[in-house]
């Protein structure tokens, strides 16, 4: 059964997200559970056939006992007899509501979405209407089915995540490896992952490499390369051969484990639009009981030939009609499916209350490294001055293999998959300038121009308006040429910030610590209207606290690092790349991009848009068809027939209104 009318949730807007063990959904159909008033509902499997066998059977006790009463009209067809049959074509579906009505007063709940259909259906047995009596509990009971259906299918792509939870990995223990269970593994330790097997937990590549399946993390069916030293997260599929990883982090706290927590909590943070409909109808629900009793009685004090079955008719027309079930179940499960469509997508909404901030969203504001760029340092152009290109970057790779520092680093992977025949010794590390050395007995200076200008040695002084960090080189006291470095932009980033400004964001803002020059070049590559350098985490606060001084301005911000989680916070919604990114960020956050592309945000802003359109069409034409219907009943020109269309039939279509953004492609 569904939850109560008459439900309230309290939002759980907490930053950063609480793991939770229990997956809470006011609309679960899977194990019995509890709504918030307490009311106790049955499992459905809307899966099975059983489940549809009393309906099925109720339809055909109705179909025929309308035959026997408007076509055959046999004699024994009369009072006991046709009594009866009604009744147990009546009991079969409609046992199950009366429980729940008869628990809910129990527990002093008198008014809900129960006792609105057990007091219409017994009131309509009461005056002697069998058959509409029973149509309208079978059609309840139908549109209870057809909701069951739409929440299973709504889950299935949240389910999938929950299906790649491996419960055992393969460890090395005591000389052997030994099957445990991931929960007892320890960081450090090693583990092995066969051909076809997920990743267990998350862990540093021992092997040579592999490919893998990580479409249940990120939703991306490309397979995806990963190398020596390089991390597999928890939930991949090892596609191509055995391998070994160095466990990184505790089961608890993998990618995998993150995510579930992150998706079963999702459902209990209410929008802000589902908050005031359960609101709504609470108080709704006790203000048409009323009417529904004052219809009935105070006609009998203005109105001549005052006939009491004829009101107390209308009065349950008017129950019937004004039960909110289509706002109730619809609106939840728009908010779902949005989840759960998003998720397919590669994004993972912490809350409905995420989904309609979202597409609110008018003006984002990115960091750069590891966000727009890869966060990966390359050599990318080479410039030699008098030697040859290979000789050239040969010996600048032979002396910084000697160095730790970053660009040092990029320098070294030039020649990664190549045997280097140059070795540099003597090496001395000149602070804030670079290295000297000799490579193959040559003197070799290698850093930024102040270096050369420090040991006199003279250069094309064009290379000091080149944007990128560079690396010049002189050899035996003479210019030898130069080599930039820098991060590469992100192959969909020019293309996620136009689809941003076609998604109604009106001002993308692009926040860094790196220089300025390169800040600037990356934006006007990508096209970010507005650009800052050159600054450190404070000051990034700083600059969203100025745009968010405009009220009119719904802000996101997007980062990954550890340094962006205080911006996170700040910001109107929060979004982590959540492949790459730190876990004070993902923690932080309220949505994550699992496939680290830029793209993803205007995803996330469609899936918004097209979740929010959704509700208020079902919110529109559930009070538009409700008012007229109810209008009608009031005035005697409604039947019980209609008040089944206005509930359970706008009920049905307010479904399958929210299902299509299961069917969407964003």
């Amino acid at each position: 059964m569904s939850t109560s009318c008459c439900g309230s949730d309290t939002p759980k807007q907490v930053k950063p997200l609480t793991p939770s063990n229990n997956e809470h959904d006011e609309h679960n159909h899977g194990e019995g559970h509890s709504d918030d008033d307490g009311h106790e509902h049955d499992h459905v499997d809307a899966s099975s056939f059983k489940t549809y066998l009393p309906a099925i059977g109720s339809f055909l006790m109705l179909l025929l006992g309308l035959t026997f009463d408007h076509y055959f009209k046999f004699a024994f067809f009369t009072d006991i007899p046709r009594t009866v049959w009604y009744t147990m074509a009546y009991l079969i579906v409609g046992l199950p509501i009366l429980r729940e009505a008869w628990a809910a007063i129990f527990k002093k709940d008198f008014f809900n979405e129960f006792s609105l259909m057990s007091a219409a259906t017994l009131g309509a047995f009461a005056i002697g209407e069998y058959p509409e009596g029973v149509a309208v509990m079978l059609f309840y009971a139908v549109g209870e089915l057809f909701q069951s259906a739409a929440i299973n299918r709504a889950k299935g792509n949240i389910k999938a995540l929950l299906d790649v939870r491996p419960n055992t990995v393969d460890v090395f223990r005591n000389n052997a490896y030994q099957t445990v269970s991931p929960e007892s593994v320890e960081i450090g330790e090693k583990i092995q992952v066969r051909v076809g097997e997920k990743a267990a937990l998350d862990g540093e590549m021992i092997s040579s490499g592999s490919s893998f399946n990580t479409s249940a993390l990120t939703g991306e069916s490309t397979p995806k390369n990963i190398k020596t030293g390089e991390t597999v997260l928890a939930g991949m599929v090892n596609l191509d051969k055995v391998i070994e990883l160095n466990v990184t982090k505790k089961f608890a706290d993998s990618s995998l484990a993150r995510i579930l927590d992150m998706v079963q909590n999702a459902s209990a943070r209410k929008a802000p639009t589902e908050l005031f409909i359960r609101k709504f109808a609470k108080i709704y629900t006790p203000i048409v009981f009323f009417l529904a009793v004052a219809l009935t009685i105070l006609p009998y004090f203005i109105v001549e030939n005052y006939i009491f079955r004829d009101w107390l008719y209308r009065a349950l027309v008017f129950l019937v009609i004004s039960c909110p079930c289509a706002l109730v179940i619809s609106i939840p499960l728009g908010y779902f499916g949005g989840i759960g469509a998003a998720s397919r997508n590669g994004i993972l909404f912490k809350g409905g209350n995420y989904l309609d901030a979202m597409a609110k969203v008018n003006t984002v504001v990115m960091d750069k490294t590891g966000t727009l760029t890869e966060g990966v340092f390359k050599v990318q152009e080479v410039v030699s001055n008098g030697i040859d290109k290979t000789e050239f970057m040969q010996t600048l790779v032979a002396l910084e293999q000697k160095s730790t520092h970053p660009i040092a680093k990029a320098v070294s992977q030039y020649f990664a998959n190549e045997p280097l025949n140059y070795t540099a010794t003597d090496v001395e590390e000149i602070s804030g300038h670079g290295l000297k050395g000799t490579v193959n007995g040559t003197t070799v200076l290698a850093g930024n121009a102040k270096l050369l200008r420090k040991f006199n040695v003279a250069y094309d002084t064009a290379i000091d308006s080149i944007v990128e960090t560079i690396v010049v080189v002189a050899i035996d006291g003479a210019y030898a040429g130069y080599v930039t470095i820098a991060d590469q932009i992100k192959a969909d980033a020019k293309s996620a910030i136009a689809a941003m400004h076609d998604n109604g964001v009106t001002q993308t803002v692009m926040l860094s610590g790196d220089k300025t020059a390169i800040t600037q070049k990356v934006a006007q590559t990508i096209g970010i209207d507005i650009a800052y350098g050159d600054l450190l985490p404070e000051e990034k606060v700083a600059q969203v606290e100025k745009i968010k001084i405009d009220q009119s301005r719904i802000v996101a911000f997007v980062g990954d690092g550890v340094n962006d989680a205080p911006v996170l916070a700040l910001s109107d919604v929060g979004i982590a790349m959540g492949g790459m990114g730190s876990d004070a960020a993902i923690e932080t956050a309220d949505v994550v991009i699992q496939t680290d592309q830029p793209s993803k945000i205007a995803t996330a802003i469609k899936i918004s848009k097209a979740t929010k359109r959704i509700v208020w069409q079902n919110i529109g034409l559930a009070f538009a068809v409700k008012a007229i219907v109810l209008l009608l009943g009031a005035g005697g020109l409604a039947t019980m027939w209609e008040a089944v269309f206005a509930d359970v039939g706008v009920a049905l279509l307010a479904i399958l209104n929210a299902m299509r953004i299961q069917r969407m492609r964003f």
